[in-house]
This record gives structure tokens, sequence and C-alpha cells, in this order.
């Protein structure tokens, strides 16, 4: 351990930095945890539903728990959340959540925070205050408030609303049609959540198709919904339908998946299989740019439970060809931006991403955090605005690294350190737990 001496003299011990071996190769099979955006929002949805909602295979990583617990705060009965057991939650209905005594803490969760805003907006009559760590409360929540007050929402915070801690003074809603200025699965659950309650329809009018997780399991909790547009971008609610509590099958997150994928392509050798994983078409943007990439990547019994598909991934280390992304593609692998960005390092030509200034207030700003972790590796790339271009293939060298505090940073540094000519040192490795708490277990377990 080292130790960290604070302002006010007092001493925190830190985790020492977890030493990443270079080298060796990648056997066997591997199941992800559940699948995160998912699980968030099988618990938002039980709580506000009628009678019991249980929830299978729900990731049991920091950001789900600080959903259950702000629930809780509200009245929620929700059971221990424990790998390998069912998560039950005793829905209190549509208005039946309880001004809470405390602030509600999200952690350093933004999805809870932001869907949060939707889901208690329309609460007439209560006050609610939510709050995260230090890194969530610099993350901008205007683009959530700011919609929602089109419907009549009152959210007050620093910066004019933008930055938490923020109250939500609850009122009642009037059905609007909202034209969202970005594809955000977030910002469009935000508002489907107030939509719920809200007198009169809503329409949420996106630029591009978004992660429909939202849609999917509020029409099977029993919701009045309906998807129009080009490529479902219109999502139309009509208010007064009662949700009733279902059986929820989470699958494994490709967004976790991912860093198998690119681990499994550019370590000589490899052969991986991700089993479980979640193949909604909304998500599935990774596969696309690693296939197009030359990728070998199989899905195998492709199958679908509980309205979402899902199959098994088997994937081989193969040479790389590189890429560029941008425009509708983005919000469909955002989150897989930072291990893409690994992948490109290891392929023939000049890689671009673009249209992708969201991964600047994520967590970190990936692109800043990227671009200065995998370039003290020696990668060749240069940071934009709005995105990345790297020229591969790019021999890396071990070094010192830092996640700064961002999970998926974390564990990009870590399949990038297989393919390093020598060992690496990683701070901030715990950040994995996010996300991905046995990441570290299966990294060791599946290295020959």
């Amino acid at each position: 351990m080292s130790v960290t001496t604070s302002i006010d003299g007092s001493v925190a011990a830190q985790p020492a930095p977890l030493i990443l071996t270079a080298g060796g190769s990648l056997r066997g099979t591997v199941r992800v945890p559940g699948d995160k955006s998912i699980s968030h929002r099988a618990l938002l949805f039980g709580a506000i539903a009628e009678g019991e909602t249980v929830i299978e295979g729900l990731l049991p990583a920091e950001d789900p728990l600080s959903t259950a617990a702000c629930l809780r705060a509200m009245g929620v009965e929700v059971s221990a959340i424990e790998a390998g057991r069912p998560v039950t939650v005793r829905g209190v209905g549509l208005d039946g959540l309880a001004e809470p005594d405390d602030v509600l803490d999200c952690g350093n969760s933004g999805t809870t925070m932001r869907l949060m805003l939707g889901l208690l907006a329309g609460r007439a009559g209560r006050h609610f205050v939510l709050t995260g760590d230090a890194s969530l409360r610099r993350r901008p929540m205007r683009r959530v408030a700011g919609p929602l007050a089109l419907m009549g929402a009152e959210i007050h915070g620093r910066d004019h609303g933008n930055l938490a801690p923020l109250a939500i003074e609850g009122q009642p809603l009037r059905g609007a049609e909202i034209r969202t200025p970005v594809a955000s699965a977030q910002v469009k659950s935000a508002l489907l959540l107030a939509a719920l309650s809200a007198e009169g329809p809503t329409t949420v009018i996106e630029p591009a198709h978004s992660r429909d997780h939202s849609e999917r399991m509020l029409r099977a909790f029993g919701a009045d919904l309906s998807v129009h547009g080009p490529a479902g971008t219109e999502v139309r609610v009509r208010p007064g339908a009662v949700l009733r509590g279902q059986r929820v099958v989470v699958p494994g997150d490709i967004s976790s998946a991912a860093f198998w994928l690119v681990a499994g392509a550019i370590t000589p050798g490899a052969d991986l299989t991700i089993e479980n994983v979640g193949l909604n078409p909304s998500r599935t943007g990774i596969l696309e740019v690693l296939l197009g990439m030359g990728a070998a990547i199989e899905v195998l019994r492709a199958r679908e439970v509980a309205g979402e598909p899902v199959g098994d991934l088997r994937v081989r280390h193969s040479p790389l060809r590189a890429f560029a992304i941008g425009g509708d593609l983005i919000p469909r692998l955002v989150d897989e931006i930072p291990i893409l960005a690994v992948a490109a390092c290891c392929a023939e030509g000049v890689s671009r991403v673009n249209d992708a200034a969201e991964l600047r207030v994520k967590e970190t700003d990936r692109l800043a955090v990227m671009a200065r972790q995998l370039g003290a590796m020696g990668a060749r790339l240069e940071e934009h605005p709005d995105g990345l271009t790297i020229t591969g293939p790019s021999p890396l060298a071990g070094t010192a690294l830092a996640s700064e505090t961002d999970h998926r940073v974390a564990m990009s540094l870590a399949v990038a350190s297989l393919v390093a000519a020598s060992d690496s040192r990683l701070e901030g490795a715990e950040a994995a737990a996010v996300s991905y708490p046995g990441f570290w277990e299966d990294l060791a377990r599946l290295r020959c």
C-alpha cells in the first residue's frame, strides 16, 4: 500500500500499483458481468411497478449498488445484491416513492443521477437532493435538466443547474415533444421516465438511434410506449398505464465483453469464448468495427432471452487493419472507444475516431486520458476536439500508467499491457470494480 496525506494532515492508505506483466497469451471461456445499462433500468422500473420484480444476473458492481441504495432510501424494498443470486424488488407503484430523509448519493454513477432526475421530477410536492462523488459532481447534468424543464420540471444546482448537488422540487409535469441535441440513452430514458406520470403524451426525438433498453423494458413492464421515425429515433409515451412487476434476465454486458474481444484479437495465440453476451442491435457497433478490421469473431448460440438478443462470442488472434468511425455509429459504441483505441495501436494503417466529444464528459475526459496514457506507452496518436487519430501498428512499451479513476481506462490499459515489450505498473486498478468487479481475477485465469 502507498499513503496519501490530505490537506488536513490525515493519512489515507492507497492501493499499491498493480504490476501488469507483458507477454503470454489468452485462452479459455469467460462470462462477463451483467449488462450495466439493463441492471440500472431493471431496478428503477421494478421500483415504480406494482408487485414484485425478480432480476437474474444483475451486475453486482458499484454503479447499480448506488441505484439500489437511492431506491431503498425512498422506501423501496430491494434485496441484497450478490453475485449469482436473484435480486427482488418490491415495487411501490408509479407515485409511491417517499421523500427521503437525507441526500441521495449516486456515487460515481452518471446513469443513476440522470435517470433519477427523470424519475423524481414528477413526484409533485416532494423534495429530493442528488449528489455523488467528486467525479460525478463535475459531470454535466443540464443535458437532462434542460429537456425536463420543457415538461415543467424544477431542478436547481451549481452552474445554473448543470452540476450536482442537484435539488428537485417535484412538480406536475406536462407532455411535450422534445428534440434532443445529442443521441443519448441516458437523456432519452430520463425523459421517458418523466413521461410516465406527465399530463398528456410525450414524444422524444433523437438525431440518431441510441441504445434502446429502456424502450424494450418499459413495454415489457406494461407502459404505453411506441417507437416511430427513421431508425427508431422517435419514442412516444402515453401516460396512464400501470406497470407490473416482471422477471428480468440480464445478459452479459457487451461493453465488458469488448475488453476480451480486443484482447483476443491482438494477443498472439489467443482463443477466447465470451458466454451469454447481450447483442442488442443498438449496442453492437463494437462488433461491426472489429469485424471490419478483420478480427476473427464468431457469434455462437444466438438466441433471445427476455426480449433481448443474446449469444456467445468466440475471438481468436488475427491481423487487424485500421478503422474510421463517426456519425450515427458513435452512440452505439461510445463506451467502447477507449478499448478501440488500444486495437488501433495494433492495426495496420491510420485509425480515426470522429464525432466523439461525448467522451470528454464521461467519468473522465476519456479522449484526453487515453491519449495521455497510450502516448506514455509510445503510441503514435493525436488528440482532436472530438476524437483521436492513431497510427499503427505502434510498438508499445511498458511504463507507469494510471486509470485516472476511470474503470474503462483501467481495463483498456490492462489489455494494452498484454502486447507491450515490458511490464507496466497501473495506479488505480481498483477502478475496474465500477463495472467489472472480477476483471483482474478473470485476466489472471485466462492467461497462459
